[in-house]
């Protein structure tokens, strides 16, 4: 052992290491609380990125207008993982080891989460409302993550749900990105249809950030199946449906909320027909719903250039969800207790949106919402799969 760790401390030295440790224990400013973000801005999944992030930061300049969280304000860094793993783990050890991050909120993908996961729980950071379903991050050993979104488990019952009562449908397939992703929807299906006795009608992936389809396509089609169940990128998944009407395959077209409904609108340049996406938050559109004229108001006053979304409104969820559990905390703020209090505290109001915890349950809302894209480019909200 080197010799001069066995001298006595002197007392500058000690008082210098209880500085640095009270403020590792403190982990925020006097005057801010500083968060990180590790998601898409360029790319085929940018469109995702950058909406999450307008969704975040509206959120948190509305509450810093309003004069903070007990006098500190809420700061984003957001750095581009361009949807690849190896990206991410570059960031977020940034935002950890250099930026000094207080949590992560708002990553987006399911690859890119399972990659930072472990740094995050190594180094006790909370990871907040990350947009993605995944089945993983709501494992009750999760301890340090906190889901904001409804599970790519319940998007894909609903799914088969919709297609069986609804339309009597049992020849659906899927298509996937072959990834983890891809293959924790892909799970969710099989065991939606596994619990009504029926089995896939063929499948097909391709791989993450490409519109290499073709071969999936082809695959599915030779099941003649009546609806394919879409887990998927919003590039790769329009490119797929367009070359599907292309060969002839008129099937229903089942989209998950990680498509990014604007985005696959604007890539199938507003025909929709028989295409469905599942959301997990409310309509963006839905004024009579107090959390969506809080969530309009605070987006224009970031940007009035910017148009309302599901994926900024999911974002916009995450942001004012961080500054609730702050509030409920004070001026004492930790990693530590930030967790605890979500746990304990278990309910939270958001504007009228209840945010439910507890013990072992690590995610705040259930609910699935069903929309059809509409020939205009807009998306409306139905209840039941039209005959």
């Amino acid at each position: 052992m080197p010799q001069f760790l066995l001298r006595p401390l002197s007392s500058v030295v000690l008082l210098f290491l209880l500085l640095f440790i009270h403020q590792a224990k403190a982990q925020v400013a006097p005057d801010e609380i500083l968060f990180g973000q590790t998601a898409a801005f360029e790319g085929p999944s940018a469109q995702l990125g950058e909406e999450m992030r307008n969704g975040v930061l509206s959120a948190f300049e509305e509450v810093n207008r309003n004069g903070g969280v007990a006098g500190r304000k809420l700061r984003l860094i957001s750095y581009d993982d361009g949807y690849q793993p190896a990206k991410a783990i570059v960031n977020v050890n940034r935002l950890i080891g250099h930026d000094k991050v207080f949590a992560l909120v708002g990553c987006v993908g399911t690859p890119t989460s399972k990659a930072i996961a472990p740094i995050a729980a190594a180094e006790e950071v909370p990871l907040i409302g990350p947009f993605t379903g995944a089945g993983f991050l709501r494992e009750a050993s999760a301890k340090n993550i906190v889901n904001i979104r409804a599970s790519y488990a319940e998007e894909t019952e609903a799914w088969v749900e919709h297609l069986t009562e609804d339309l009597g449908i049992t020849r659906i397939a899927a298509f996937y990105q072959d990834d983890s992703f891809g293959r924790a929807g892909l799970d969710g299906v099989k065991a939606a249809l596994e619990k009504r006795g029926l089995e896939l009608a063929g499948e097909g992936r391709y791989m993450r950030n490409t519109t290499a389809v073709k071969r999936a396509l082809l695959a599915i089609r030779s099941h003649n199946p009546e609806a394919v169940a879409m887990i998927g990128a919003y590039k790769a998944s329009a490119t797929f449906i367009k070359l599907a009407r292309q060969l002839g395959l008129d099937v229903i077209f089942m989209n998950i909320s990680f498509v990014g409904s604007k985005a696959l609108s604007a890539e199938l340049e507003g025909d929709g027909r028989r295409v469905y996406v599942t959301q997990v938050v409310p309509f963006p559109d839905d004024t009579d719903i107090p959390l969506v004229q809080s969530y309009q108001k605070a987006l224009t006053a970031f940007n009035p250039a910017l148009e309302t979304g599901f994926v900024s409104l999911e974002g916009y969820l995450a942001g004012r969800f961080v500054a609730a559990v702050l509030e409920e905390l004070g001026p004492d703020v930790t990693r530590e207790a930030f967790l605890e209090k979500v746990e304990t505290t278990r309910r939270f109001d958001i504007d009228g949106l209840e945010l439910l915890f507890g013990p072992g349950d690590n995610q705040g809302l259930n609910r699935v919402f069903l929309t059809e894209l509409k020939g205009d480019g807009s998306f409306r909200a139905i209840d039941r799969l039209p005959k």
